[in-house]
C-alpha cells in the first residue's frame, strides 16, 4: 500500500484544520479516547456540533487564536492508500512553516473561501506549491454552505484562478467544491450539490498518481556510513549504507561515486537481513561494489548512465528562514544530504514579491523573503536540478556560528 503525502494551504480562517479534522472524522481515523476529550471539550460550532479543528490545532496559541502557527502531522488510511497529511499555517508571518510541511509533499490542497474568491494569501499560496515542485494540486472552495451551495459562485472562482494557474505554469489542477464543516464532498459526495459531477476529496486522493515522474534512470543514493567491522568473521566486508533518494539500484548495475568519478559495479545489496536484487527509492540500504572504491560519508553513488551536474557555482532559489537576515559577508554551511561543506551568498539576483509575482533587485533577506542567489560553495556538489529531481535538487542553509538552519535551498542552474 503506497503513501500519498499532502498539505493543506489556504488563509486564515479558510477552514484547513476543519478540512483535515473533517477527513480523519469521517474516516474513522480518531481514537476512542480522542473522540470523547472532544465530544466532551467546550470547542463546539454555533450549531453545537464538534469543532474539528482542534484535531490538528495542537498548541495553545493556535487554540486560543483560532489559528494555525505551526506544522501539525496527521496520519490515517483506507482500504486503498496511507496518508501523511501536513496543516500548514496560512499567514504570511509563518511562511518558512508551511515551507518545511510543503518540501516533502507529493499534493497540495489549496483552501478558497466560496464567500471571498482568489485573494492575496491564495497568490502567495500557489507561488510557493510551484517554486516547490508540487505537481498535483487541489483547489477546494470551502465554505459552500455560506453561499447556499451556489454554481455560479464556484465556476466564477474556477475562472479566476484558471488564471493564475497558468501563470504559474500548474500543470494538473483539480477542482472540487466543499463545506468541511458539514462534510460535503470531503468524504462522501453531496446531495447538496448535484450540479457537481466530479469526485468527492477523499476519492481523488485515494485514486490520484503520485508515480509519473520517472526517475529511473536518475539513481541517487548518498553514502550515510562506510561500514568496516574488520573482525575475523568479517574480515573484508565493505559495505556503502544510505538511503536511495531516487530511481532504483540493480545487482550488476554499473555506478559512478561522486565527486571522484570511480567507477565500479554493484555486487550485492543488503536490505536488512535480505539481498534483494533491487533498491528503490526510499529504502534505507547497504551496497557492495565488485571493487575497493575510496568512498567517505557525503559521497554519492549514481548512476553511471545519468550523471547528475557538478559545481561550486550554483543558482538557487531561497526561502529564508531565520530572524537574523542574510548576510552575505559571513561564510555559511550548505548541507545537501549527506555532504556538508562551506558556502558564501555570492550574489543575490533578486527578490520575489509572493502576493504579486513581482520580482525586484535586493540588498538583503529577511524572515520568510523568496528570491534567487548565486551560491559559491568551498567542495563541489554533485545535484540534480530541483525541477529534474527534487530529492537530490535542494539542500539547507545552517548558521555556522548557531549551527541552526536559517534557509531552504532549491537549485535552478549551473553558473557558468
Amino acid at each position: 500500500m503506497n503513501i500519498l503525502k499532502f498539505f493543506t494551504a489556504g488563509s486564515v480562517d479558510d477552514g484547513k484544520s476543519t478540512l483535515i479534522g473533517r477527513l480523519l472524522y469521517d474516516t474513522d481515523s480518531i481514537l476512542a479516547d480522542q473522540l470523547e476529550a472532544l465530544q466532551s471539550s467546550n470547542h463546539k460550532n454555533d450549531d453545537g456540533t464538534i469543532d474539528l479543528a482542534i484535531l490538528t490545532d495542537g498548541l495553545r496559541a493556535e487554540r486560543e487564536q483560532g489559528i494555525t502557527i505551526d506544522v501539525a502531522y496527521k496520519y490515517f488510511q483506507t482500504d486503498k492508500r496511507k496518508f501523511i497529511i501536513a496543516d500548514t499555517p496560512g499567514h504570511i508571518q509563518y511562511t518558512r512553516n508551511m515551507v518545511t510541511g510543503a518540501s516533502t509533499a507529493n499534493l497540495a490542497i489549496i483552501l478558497i473561501d466560496a464567500r471571498n474568491g482568489v485573494v492575496e494569501q491564495t497568490i502567495r499560496h500557489s507561488y510557493l506549491v510551484s517554486l516547490l515542485g508540487i505537481k498535483h494540486i487541489v483547489v477546494c472552495v470551502n465554505k459552500m454552505d455560506m453561499v447556499d451551495y451556489s454554481e455560479t459562485v464556484f465556476d466564477a472562482i474556477i475562472e479566476k484562478y484558471k488564471v493564475l494557474a497558468q501563470q504559474l505554469k500548474l500543470q494538473d489542477v483539480t477542482y472540487i467544491p466543499v463545506s468541511a464543516l458539514k462534510g460535503d464532498n470531503i468524504v462522501q459526495p453531496s446531495e447538496r450539490m448535484d450540479w457537481y459531477e466530479g469526485e468527492s476529496l477523499l476519492h481523488f486522493l485515494e485514486q490520484v498518481d503520485t508515480d509519473h515522474l520517472d526517475e529511473s534512470q536518475q539513481a541517487r543514493m548518498p553514502v550515510q556510513w562506510v561500514i568496516r567491522p574488520q573482525t575475523d568473521e568479517l574480515h573484508d566486508y565493505r559495505g556503502y549504507a544510505g538511503r536511495v533518494l531516487s530511481g532504483t539500484f540493480k545487482v550488476n548495475d554499473r555506478v559512478t561515486v561522486l565527486p571522484s568519478g570511480a567507477c565500479s559495479t554493484i555486487e550485492k545489496i543488503e536490505f536488512f537481513d535480505q539481498a534483494p536484487a533491487e533498491a528503490h527509492a526510499g529504502q534505507s540500504v547497504t551496497i557492495h561494489l565488485s571493487d575497493d572504491v575510496d568512498i567517505s560519508r557525503g559521497d554519492t553513488i549514481v548512476n553511471a548512465s545519468a550523471l547528475p551536474q557538478e559545481s561550486k557555482l550554483i543558482e538557487a532559489d531561497l526561502c529564508w528562514m531565520d530572524t537574523r537576515a542574510l548576510d552575505t559577508s559571513i561564510m555559511y554551511l550548505i548541507q545537501h544530504n549527506s555532504k556538508v561543506t562551506k558556502t558564501k551568498i555570492s550574489e543575490i539576483l533578486h527578490k520575489v514579491d509572493i502576493n504579486t509575482l513581482e520580482k525586484h533587485a535586493a540588498e538583503e533577506f529577511k524572515l520568510n523573503d523568496i528570491g534567487r542567489v548565486i551560491l559559491k560553495t568551498a567542495d563541489a556538489l554533485a545535484f540534480d536540478l530541483y525541477d529534474e529531481n527534487r530529492s537530490n535538487g535542494s539542500a539547507i542553509l545552517v548558521d555556522s556560528r548557531t549551527n541552526l538552519t536559517v534557509g531552504a535551498l532549491m537549485f535552478r542552474a549551473v553558473v557558468e
